[in-house]
Parts: C-alpha cells; sequence; structure tokens
C-alpha cells in the first residue's frame, strides 16, 4: 500500500520505481529500450517505474542489467540511512520470487543493501505446500540456511541433509543445491547469502 500523505515515507515499490527511473533518465533511455533489453513487457516495466507493483528479484536482476547497475543500487532510495540500522517490521520484507519458484514458496527479504556492491541477502523463506517441483540454485558466494519450523531434506551437490529446527548447514553456492523432499509442513528457515567482494 502506498504512502500518499505529505511527508509519507515511500514503499519500497516506489523507491525502487525512482532509482530505475532516474537511472533510465541519467542514460537517455526510453522505456520501450529498457524493457526490451531486459526481457519484460512495456507496461510491466512501467508499472515497476511507477511504484504500482512489486517486481520479483529475477526481474530486477534483469533490469539492473539493462541499466548497467548492481540490483543493491536498486533500492538506494528506499528511506534507510545507510550510516543506521534497518528495521523490517513484521511481513513488511519485500517479497521476491527467485528463478523457477511458483505458489507456495515464498521469500521475503530481510534487508536492502544500499552500498555500491552487494554483500548479502538475508531471506525468511516459507513453504506451505508440496505441488511443485523445486528447482535447484548455483550463484557466488557462501550460502547459510538456519531452520525455524517443519522437516525438508536438503541437497547440496550430491548430498542430502535432514534438517529441523535448531539446524544449520552452509555451503559454497556455486554447488548445485535447493529442497529435495518436504517432510513436515509448514517449512520455515533463514537463509543468508554472503557474496564475495566484488559482486556487483
Amino acid at each position: 500500500m502506498k504512502n500518499s500523505a505529505p511527508g509519507a515515507t515511500a514503499s519500497i515499490e516506489e523507491a525502487v520505481g525512482t532509482a530505475i527511473k532516474e537511472q533510465r533518465l541519467r542514460l537517455g533511455l526510453t522505456i520501450a529500450q529498457v524493457s526490451d533489453q531486459a526481457s519484460i513487457s512495456r507496461g510491466m516495466f512501467s508499472k515497476i517505474e511507477n511504484g504500482q507493483t512489486s517486481a520479483g528479484m529475477e526481474t530486477l536482476t534483469r533490469i539492473a542489467l539493462a541499466l548497467g547497475v548492481s540490483m543493491s543500487s536498486l533500492f538506494s532510495k528506499y528511506d534507510v540511512a545507510p550510516t543506521k540500522a534497518q528495521h523490517i517490521k513484521k511481513g513488511r520484507g519485500m517479497e521476491v520470487v527467485r528463478r523457477g519458484t511458483k505458489s507456495g514458496h515464498t521469500y521475503h527479504l530481510l534487508a536492502y543493501d544500499q552500498g555500491p556492491v552487494k554483500l548479502f541477502e538475508p531471506f525468511l523463506i516459507t513453504m506451505d505446500d508440496d505441488s511443485e517441483r523445486y528447482p535447484t540454485f548455483q550463484h557466488p558466494g557462501t550460502e547459510l540456511l538456519y531452520m525455524l519450523e517443519g522437516k525438508i531434506e536438503y541437497r547440496c551437490g550430491q548430498d542430502t541433509y535432514l534438517l529441523e529446527p535448531g539446524d544449520s548447514l552452509t555451503f559454497q553456492g556455486e554447488v548445485p543445491h535447493g529442497p529435495e523432499k518436504m517432510i513436515k509442513f509448514p517449512i520455515k528457515y533463514l537463509c543468508f547469502i554472503v557474496y564475495p567482494r566484488g559482486v556487483e
């Protein structure tokens, strides 16, 4: 829901849209040029730029690449001073979609990196059904999972690990990984991805 009162803090969607528009105009690009480069419809790009809709992580990544900036820079207009703590209220973390995920699989981004280089991404991941085939992920950096609720078998390379509340699992992101088998719902865990220096 947007804030329309004078002096109100911009929503995440509005802040991201503002950062996208400013960078697009700075480069002298049209909506058509950026949307085509990012492989999304012009109508959807316009809604994102105007803060009228949320965009998934994969969509924001494509937009950032089209604009030649890091994805974290798209959050630079969000009202969080870089020298102060970020306080994300319950349920207010930006909901994002990772490539291949569908319904019953929710990711909430718990912090928005304000620097020019992406250093880390913390997610709260919730799964409440087993109706889809779960994808395999690969990315730079190191990933740590911390189980909060439920029970899951998680694959990392050729091995699978049974994760229950209180368990953690740490591995290199380049190793193919992802959920293997849902055992007890609801499933909820924290995921922290720490990127090597220099990853945009």
